[in-house]
């Protein structure tokens, strides 16, 4: 699948749930959301459907985010259904690590191949303030068992708000060298303004190679994270949503008031 501007689009991310078990600061309010009713979110079978299509067309990658996707009730099962898509090289999930620990190994068992790991930090009192009262050992856990069921290459993405230079990524930077885990650093986005830069380690934010839709877990297909631009499988139709999403992917991001991190899979 080619968009407007001659770019392959091989790859989906899509997000389950707007639900997370932290409050991350940058990503969502203290108090937490809103959540979606029951009936708005897509269930399994509907993002079944739409991964067939979706690989029929080209798509041979798939991310599974949130939100945080283990707070999903069946995301193992999820995740079994997805693998057996003829076509799929490459599943992965997001996730913050702090259920990694219960779900790891039912999860490759599932099929998923490896995971990409939030962590900020790795002082214990600054994680807890930056996920407002997250516990860092549970996510230390959680890779410890990732490692262990062979979901590999573990990949760890770290916010930052300057550069790669901070003192808290420095340590997530050692921290990743010495265990053999790939690292991201990913700079502070504003979505309302349109602020992003590329992610230091990764393909993230280089529009000219951009190759990715987003599936919210209310059934919008996203041309981009920077847009507000969105098409309802649902009310249009897998092919047509599919299609429109491609073809009105931006040369570059723009701005987005209307998104938000937690229910468009970051």
């Amino acid at each position: 699948m080619l968009d407007r501007y001659k770019r392959q689009i091989s790859y989906l991310r899509i997000s389950v749930t707007d639900r997370c078990n932290l409050r991350c600061t940058y990503c969502m309010p203290a108090e937490g959301v809103v959540p979606m009713s029951h009936n708005d979110i897509l269930s399994y079978d509907e993002i079944l459907d739409l991964v067939k299509v979706a690989v029929e067309s080209g798509i041979n990658k798939v991310r599974i985010t949130g939100g945080e996707p283990l707070v999903r009730k069946g995301i193992v099962s999820l995740v079994e259904m997805i693998a057996g898509v003829k076509g799929i090289t490459d599943l992965a999930m997001t996730t913050n690590a702090i259920l990694l620990d219960e779900f790891a190994k039912d999860l490759k068992t599932a099929g998923l191949q490896r995971v990409n790991i939030s962590l900020d930090t790795l002082d214990p009192d600054n994680y807890a303030k930056i996920t407002r009262g997250g516990n860092i050992q549970q996510v230390f856990n959680g890779i410890k068992a990732a490692e262990d069921a062979g979901l590999w290459p573990i990949k760890i993405n770290c916010v930052i708000t300057q550069s790669s230079d901070e003192p808290d990524a420095l340590m997530v930077r050692d921290f990743a060298e010495r265990n053999g885990y790939e690292i991201r650093f990913i700079h502070l986005m504003d979505l309302e303004n349109g602020f992003f830069e590329p992610v230091e380690g990764g393909d993230g934010g280089n529009c000219a190679i951009c190759n990715r839709i987003r599936l919210t877990s209310n059934g919008f297909l996203m041309p981009c994270l920077f847009s507000t631009k969105g098409f309802s499988i649902r009310e249009m139709g897998i092919n047509e949503a599919l299609d429109e999403a491609i073809q009105n992917k931006p040369e570059s991001g723009g701005k987005n008031p209307e998104g938000n991190f937690y229910n468009i899979g970051g």
